[in-house]
């Protein structure tokens, strides 16, 4: 009897005549719910139906060009610096978290200035939202594309993926952290809604960092290193990458400052 899971799904939903996977059905998925959180927000605070639109664009490319670049230029710059031309191919792969994070800010930075003409925490506090519940269908299609793996283990929910280099049993822990982004979207859910912290801006924001940044730091101990970096640091290249994000939440957390206009 198997002491583990085996996970045989096969990534793609369909192969012809193109091929769709899972994971692009998740994200497209986690930028409609987005969607549709921020358009309730922006219509009880009565903001101009056109930002909703601008703010999409501004947030979806932000997140695919950072994420491109951020998993080029942290994980496998060795790599591509003698491939350049693969750097735009990212239907083979390769996005990185930290590189979305830092994407997202530049983008909604210029938004703020270009659109909303409003603190760039304003929008941050509200965006966040939704980020962290992209977060959660973004790890669930890591799991689906079989990636981002965990360690080998012994636990009984271990997870052997059949379309990873190797079907040894490994730590699920693209499922731990889903779990974690969920519940962080429905703590920032509840206190944006039940409570006044959105009126202390910058505070939603901080704490998005502070809880997301502090799971992923402790749980890359259970990963398997995505850099030949990783192979023999004693902090891998996600946890370097979390600290400074951890270090920004809580100053943001701890020095709110009132909302204006």
């Amino acid at each position: 009897m198997l002491n583990y899971i085996n996970w045989t799904l096969d990534p793609a939903i369909i192969s012809n005549p193109i091929e769709i996977r899972y994971y692009g059905l998740f994200f497209a998925i986690a930028f409609y719910l987005g969607n549709l959180i921020i358009d309730r927000i922006f219509k009880t605070e009565n903001i101009d139906p056109k930002w909703l639109d601008k703010l999409l664009i501004y947030v979806i490319i932000g997140t695919v060009v950072g994420a491109r670049l951020g998993h080029v230029f942290f994980y496998d710059w060795d790599y591509f610096k003698d491939n350049l031309i693969e750097i735009v191919m990212i239907r083979n792969g390769g996005l990185a978290s930290h590189g979305a994070a830092i994407g997202i800010l530049l983008a909604l930075w210029i938004y703020s200035i270009k659109v909303s003409k409003k603190s760039m925490l304003w929008i941050l506090d509200r965006v966040v939202i939704t980020i962290a519940l992209a977060s959660f269908l973004i790890r669930l299609g890591n799991f689906f594309n079989h990636e981002i793996v965990g360690d080998p283990t012994d636990v009984a929910w271990a997870v052997s993926f059949k379309y990873h280099d190797d079907q040894l049993p490994r730590h699920p822990t693209q499922l731990y952290e889903a779990i974690c982004y969920l519940a962080f979207f429905g703590v920032l859910f509840y206190l944006f809604w039940k409570t006044n912290i959105k009126q202390q801006q910058g505070k939603l924001f901080g704490l998005f960092l502070i809880l997301v940044f502090t799971a992923r730091f402790f749980l890359e101990f259970l990963k398997t290193g995505q850099s030949s970096f990783d192979e023999t640091a004693v902090l891998k290249t996600g946890q370097l990458l979390s600290i400074p994000f951890v270090i920004v939440g809580v100053y943001f957390f701890l020095k709110p400052k009132k909302e204006t206009a």
